[in-house]
Formats: structure tokens, sequence, C-alpha cells
């Protein structure tokens, strides 16, 4: 059985835990250690429970914890080669590295994970399918646009983690600078909840056990719009969308 858990999402940091069998996983690790040590003790975990620690790619809410926490827990990283060249400009120092390809699978214990590339302004960001044999888990967190590669990736899902980061209209309204939401807004920036709701419609749904809208944008959104764009495409309650936070994450979702 597989299961998952969010530590936090948001542009002040990301994290997210995936079990399955023996093994335990995180993704992406934007928190202090201390910070991460105690949101994994929320959802009953220790750092020496961890197998390994996977990143999307080189912006510090989702690496900036990851070196530190790594060293101290003797950790093995898992990223691009274009990932890990643009971490910390280059001198970040990891415990142990492994260098994936954004197309080819790999396992860690009872996990399989399936890499994708995303369009996104970092070196050579990547997303990730889980599974466990039985069931499938997507996540995309940072992405300014979606492809036909990302929507095969994501189609056949039990569940999904799926960027809502802002409404169009409130970034728009928003006191951002003009080139910050040009680049929020861009192809290579973060998806919207219209966007996000596209990519539900056009993907195979029929699996879905969990939907979570993740990584919204704390002035450019709300979690009532990201619920009910996601639920306009499954055509299902605003209220059976989970939406994680910056501050709790999200709790233990199971896989059956």
């Amino acid at each position: 059985m597989m299961r998952f858990a969010s530590l936090g999402s948001g542009s002040e940091g990301n994290g997210l835990v995936v079990e399955a069998g023996r093994s335990r996983v995180l993704l992406d690790c934007g928190f202090s250690i201390t910070e991460t040590v105690r949101r994994l003790q929320r959802l009953g975990l220790q750092p020496d429970g961890l197998d390994a620690l996977l990143v999307t790619h080189e912006h510090d809410d989702h690496v900036g914890g990851v070196a530190r926490f790594a060293r101290k827990f003797g950790i093995p990283v898992y990223l691009s080669h274009g990932t890990h060249a643009a971490s910390a400009n280059g001198s970040a120092v990891f415990s142990e590295v492994v260098i994936i390809d954004s197309h080819t699978p790999f396992a860690v214990g009872d996990i399989e994970m399936f890499p994708y590339p995303v369009p996104h302004d970092a070196r050579e960001p990547t997303q990730f399918v889980f599974s466990d044999g039985k069931s499938r888990l997507g996540v995309l967190t940072d992405a300014g646009s979606s492809t036909p590669h990302i929507e095969a990736m994501l189609s056949g899902l039990d569940a999904l983690v799926i960027e809502c980061n802002h409404d169009r209209d409130m970034l728009a309204g928003s006191a951002y600078p003009e080139r910050l939401k040009a680049r929020i807004g861009g192809r290579l920036g973060h998806l919207d909840n219209g966007q996000a709701s596209q990519i539900v419609a056009g993907i195979d749904t029929q699996r879905l056990q969990h939907v979570i809208a993740a990584h919204l944008s704390q002035k450019n959104n709300h979690p009532d719009l990201a619920a009910g764009a996601l639920a306009s495409s499954l055509n299902c309650a605003p209220d059976w969308i989970g939406v994680a936070s910056q501050v709790d994450g999200f709790a233990w979702r199971m896989l059956a």
C-alpha cells in the first residue's frame, strides 16, 4: 500500500513524503533542518526513516534545506545533472549524489520513480510519478505550461498533486511588479487555476482517489478558487479536492 503526505507547500518551502512497503522518500526540502524534523515528526516520522531525498529543481523553496539535511542524516540525493550544477550556484555539497535522467525510471527500495521534464525557469527541472507496482501518484508542482508528455505521464493515476499557483485575475491586479507578474504567468513560470483545470480535463482520471491542489500563492490565490477550478474538470464537489497549505501541508493520504 502507498501513502503520501506534505510537509508544506508554497513559496516559503516544499516537501512531500511518499511511502510504500518498507521504503520512504522525501521529494524536495525547502525548510531548515529543525523545521524539517519538526514537520516529519508531525507525520510520525524521523529523519533516519528516509531512504532518499529527490529534488525537482534548484529554486530555494525546493532545494534550500537539502544539502544540510542530507549531510546531517546521511541521505542520498537524487537529482538531474542540471539541478545539481545549479543548486546553490554549484556549491551545494550533498552527502551522496545520484544523477538521474529526466526520462529514465529508477527505483529506491519498494518505490519506483518515473521522472519527466517540465517547462519551468530552472536549469533542468524534473517532476515525478511514483509507483509501488499497483498504485501511481503523480506530482506536478512547478511548471508554467503543459505539454503532451506531461499529460501522458499524468494519465491513469490513482492520486494527483498538482500546482494551482495563482488566480490569473488576482495576479494581474496585485501589487507585484510587472516583470514578476510576467515571470509567474509566463510559459516557464507557474500554473494558474485555469491551466491546472485544463490539464486535469485532458487526462484519464477514472482511477483517481485523491486530487490535491498545491503550491498556492498566499497573495494571489485562495483555496476555494483552486478547489473549484479542479472540481469543475472532475465534475465533483469542491470539498472533495484537497488543498496543500504552506503551514500544514496535508496529512497522510492512503491509496487502496
